[in-house]
Protein backbone atom coordinates (compact mmCIF):
# COMPACT_ATOMS: atom_id res chain seq x y z
CA UNK A 1 0.00 0.00 0.00
CA UNK A 2 1.41 3.39 -0.97
CA UNK A 3 1.76 6.24 1.49
CA UNK A 4 -0.93 8.18 -0.40
CA UNK A 5 -3.45 5.57 0.66
CA UNK A 6 -2.40 5.58 4.30
CA UNK A 7 -3.89 7.93 6.91
CA UNK A 8 -2.31 11.38 7.04
CA UNK A 9 -2.42 14.60 9.07
CA UNK A 10 -4.18 16.70 6.38
CA UNK A 11 -7.38 17.17 8.39
CA UNK A 12 -5.54 17.98 11.60
CA UNK A 13 -3.20 20.44 9.83
CA UNK A 14 -6.13 22.23 8.22
CA UNK A 15 -7.77 22.71 11.61
CA UNK A 16 -4.52 23.66 13.37
CA UNK A 17 -4.03 26.37 10.73
CA UNK A 18 -7.50 27.72 11.55
CA UNK A 19 -6.60 28.08 15.20
CA UNK A 20 -7.96 24.83 16.60
CA UNK A 21 -5.00 23.73 18.73
CA UNK A 22 -6.57 20.66 20.34
CA UNK A 23 -8.00 18.38 17.64
CA UNK A 24 -9.12 14.91 18.72
CA UNK A 25 -9.87 11.93 16.52
CA UNK A 26 -12.62 9.56 17.71
CA UNK A 27 -13.42 5.99 16.73
CA UNK A 28 -15.07 2.90 18.19
CA UNK A 29 -14.72 -0.87 18.25
CA UNK A 30 -17.41 -3.42 18.86
CA UNK A 31 -20.60 -2.23 17.19
CA UNK A 32 -21.20 -5.55 15.45
CA UNK A 33 -20.44 -8.32 17.98
CA UNK A 34 -23.08 -10.44 19.69
CA UNK A 35 -21.40 -10.08 23.08
CA UNK A 36 -19.46 -7.65 25.22
CA UNK A 37 -19.21 -3.88 25.34
CA UNK A 38 -18.76 -1.22 22.72
CA UNK A 39 -15.57 0.75 23.28
CA UNK A 40 -14.67 4.18 21.93
CA UNK A 41 -11.41 6.07 22.12
CA UNK A 42 -10.38 9.67 21.52
CA UNK A 43 -6.83 10.69 20.65
CA UNK A 44 -5.37 14.20 20.76
CA UNK A 45 -1.91 14.55 19.22
CA UNK A 46 0.12 17.66 20.04
CA UNK A 47 0.40 19.76 16.89
CA UNK A 48 4.11 20.40 17.54
CA UNK A 49 5.02 16.80 18.30
CA UNK A 50 7.44 14.81 16.18
CA UNK A 51 6.07 11.28 16.39
CA UNK A 52 6.85 8.40 14.05
CA UNK A 53 3.53 6.74 13.24
CA UNK A 54 4.58 5.34 9.86
CA UNK A 55 2.33 2.47 8.84
CA UNK A 56 -0.60 3.42 11.05
CA UNK A 57 -3.92 2.45 9.50
CA UNK A 58 -7.48 1.35 10.09
CA UNK A 59 -7.20 -1.17 12.93
CA UNK A 60 -8.98 -3.80 10.82
CA UNK A 61 -6.17 -3.61 8.26
CA UNK A 62 -3.47 -4.28 10.85
CA UNK A 63 -2.42 -7.54 12.45
CA UNK A 64 -2.88 -8.06 16.17
CA UNK A 65 0.85 -7.57 16.76
CA UNK A 66 0.84 -4.35 14.72
CA UNK A 67 -2.10 -3.03 16.72
CA UNK A 68 -0.34 -3.88 19.98
CA UNK A 69 2.81 -2.09 18.79
CA UNK A 70 0.92 1.09 17.92
CA UNK A 71 -1.11 0.85 21.15
CA UNK A 72 2.10 0.96 23.18
CA UNK A 73 3.44 3.90 21.16
CA UNK A 74 0.20 5.87 21.39
CA UNK A 75 -0.49 5.31 25.08
CA UNK A 76 3.06 5.96 26.29
CA UNK A 77 3.91 9.22 24.53
CA UNK A 78 3.73 12.45 26.53
CA UNK A 79 2.69 14.34 23.37
CA UNK A 80 -0.43 12.21 22.95
CA UNK A 81 -3.49 12.53 25.18
CA UNK A 82 -6.15 9.87 24.97
CA UNK A 83 -9.26 8.56 26.65
CA UNK A 84 -11.48 5.50 26.37
CA UNK A 85 -15.19 5.04 26.98
CA UNK A 86 -16.78 1.63 27.61
CA UNK A 87 -20.52 0.93 27.44
CA UNK A 88 -21.59 -2.58 28.50
CA UNK A 89 -24.02 -4.89 26.78
CA UNK A 90 -26.89 -4.19 29.19
CA UNK A 91 -26.92 -0.51 28.23
CA UNK A 92 -26.56 -1.44 24.54
CA UNK A 93 -29.71 -3.54 24.91
CA UNK A 94 -31.50 -0.68 26.64
CA UNK A 95 -30.67 2.24 24.32
CA UNK A 96 -29.51 0.52 21.05
CA UNK A 97 -26.01 0.20 19.63
CA UNK A 98 -25.87 3.59 17.86
CA UNK A 99 -26.76 5.52 21.02
CA UNK A 100 -24.43 3.32 23.07
CA UNK A 101 -21.60 4.10 20.66
CA UNK A 102 -22.22 7.84 21.01
CA UNK A 103 -22.27 7.42 24.80
CA UNK A 104 -18.92 5.60 24.68
CA UNK A 105 -17.47 8.43 22.58
CA UNK A 106 -18.61 10.99 25.16
CA UNK A 107 -16.93 8.86 27.84
CA UNK A 108 -13.70 8.83 25.83
CA UNK A 109 -13.72 12.63 25.72
CA UNK A 110 -14.42 13.11 29.42
CA UNK A 111 -10.88 13.94 30.51
CA UNK A 112 -9.63 15.55 27.30
CA UNK A 113 -9.47 19.27 26.57
CA UNK A 114 -10.51 19.46 22.90
CA UNK A 115 -11.63 22.33 20.70
CA UNK A 116 -12.49 20.28 17.58
CA UNK A 117 -13.49 16.66 17.02
CA UNK A 118 -12.93 14.42 13.99
CA UNK A 119 -15.44 11.60 14.30
CA UNK A 120 -15.29 8.36 12.33
CA UNK A 121 -18.52 7.58 10.50
CA UNK A 122 -21.50 9.76 9.67
CA UNK A 123 -23.15 10.37 13.06
CA UNK A 124 -22.24 13.35 15.21
CA UNK A 125 -22.14 13.02 18.96
CA UNK A 126 -24.07 15.06 21.49
CA UNK A 127 -21.67 17.77 22.66
CA UNK A 128 -21.06 21.44 22.05
CA UNK A 129 -17.54 20.99 20.68
CA UNK A 130 -17.33 21.66 16.90
CA UNK A 131 -17.00 18.42 15.00
CA UNK A 132 -16.73 16.85 11.57
CA UNK A 133 -17.79 13.33 10.68
CA UNK A 134 -15.63 11.43 8.19
CA UNK A 135 -16.81 8.17 6.64
CA UNK A 136 -13.96 5.62 6.73
CA UNK A 137 -12.00 8.20 8.71
CA UNK A 138 -9.92 5.45 10.31
CA UNK A 139 -8.25 4.84 6.94
CA UNK A 140 -7.80 8.56 6.15
CA UNK A 141 -7.02 10.53 9.31
CA UNK A 142 -4.13 9.69 11.66
CA UNK A 143 -5.84 10.72 14.90
CA UNK A 144 -8.94 8.67 14.01
CA UNK A 145 -6.77 5.67 13.09
CA UNK A 146 -5.00 6.03 16.43
CA UNK A 147 -8.34 6.15 18.26
CA UNK A 148 -9.54 3.04 16.42
CA UNK A 149 -6.43 1.12 17.42
CA UNK A 150 -6.76 2.07 21.09
CA UNK A 151 -10.46 1.18 21.07
CA UNK A 152 -9.85 -2.15 19.36
CA UNK A 153 -6.96 -3.25 21.61
CA UNK A 154 -8.83 -2.13 24.72
CA UNK A 155 -11.90 -4.11 23.71
CA UNK A 156 -9.94 -7.20 22.66
CA UNK A 157 -8.28 -7.29 26.07
CA UNK A 158 -11.68 -7.06 27.76
CA UNK A 159 -12.95 -9.99 25.68
CA UNK A 160 -9.84 -12.04 26.51
CA UNK A 161 -10.66 -11.59 30.19
CA UNK A 162 -14.27 -12.61 29.55
CA UNK A 163 -12.98 -15.77 27.85
CA UNK A 164 -11.56 -16.91 31.18
CA UNK A 165 -14.99 -16.46 32.78
CA UNK A 166 -17.01 -17.93 29.90
CA UNK A 167 -14.61 -20.32 28.08
CA UNK A 168 -17.35 -22.17 26.18
CA UNK A 169 -17.74 -19.27 23.74
CA UNK A 170 -14.07 -18.76 22.76
CA UNK A 171 -14.23 -14.99 23.22
CA UNK A 172 -10.42 -14.91 23.08
CA UNK A 173 -10.68 -15.87 19.41
CA UNK A 174 -13.96 -14.41 18.14
CA UNK A 175 -14.04 -11.33 20.44
CA UNK A 176 -17.82 -11.73 20.54
CA UNK A 177 -18.36 -11.60 16.78
CA UNK A 178 -20.81 -14.01 15.15
CA UNK A 179 -18.51 -16.70 13.83
CA UNK A 180 -19.82 -20.15 12.91
CA UNK A 181 -18.29 -21.62 16.08
CA UNK A 182 -19.78 -18.84 18.20
CA UNK A 183 -23.26 -19.47 16.81
CA UNK A 184 -22.80 -23.17 17.52
CA UNK A 185 -21.79 -22.41 21.12
CA UNK A 186 -24.85 -20.22 21.64
CA UNK A 187 -27.04 -22.99 20.27
CA UNK A 188 -25.42 -25.55 22.56
CA UNK A 189 -25.04 -23.54 25.79
CA UNK A 190 -27.49 -20.70 25.34
CA UNK A 191 -26.47 -17.05 25.81
CA UNK A 192 -24.19 -16.05 28.68
CA UNK A 193 -24.55 -12.88 30.79
CA UNK A 194 -22.49 -10.71 28.43
CA UNK A 195 -24.44 -11.59 25.27
CA UNK A 196 -26.45 -8.73 23.80
CA UNK A 197 -30.03 -9.83 24.27
CA UNK A 198 -31.34 -7.37 21.67
CA UNK A 199 -29.13 -8.78 18.89
CA UNK A 200 -30.23 -11.48 16.44
CA UNK A 201 -30.35 -14.43 16.94
CA UNK A 202 -30.09 -14.02 20.72
CA UNK A 203 -33.29 -11.97 20.73
CA UNK A 204 -35.13 -15.10 19.53
CA UNK A 205 -33.96 -17.27 22.42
Amino acid sequence: MSKKQLPNFNEEKRLWAKGFDFVAGIDEAGRGPLAGPVVAAAVLIDKNAKINLDGINDSKKLTESQREKFFEILTNNENIKWGAGIVPEKIIDRINILEATKLAMLGALEDLNCDFLLVDGNAKIYCATPQKTIVAGDSKVVSISAAGIIAKVTRDRIMQKYHKKYPDYNFDQNKGYGTKAHFAAIKKFGPCPIHRKSFYPINLI
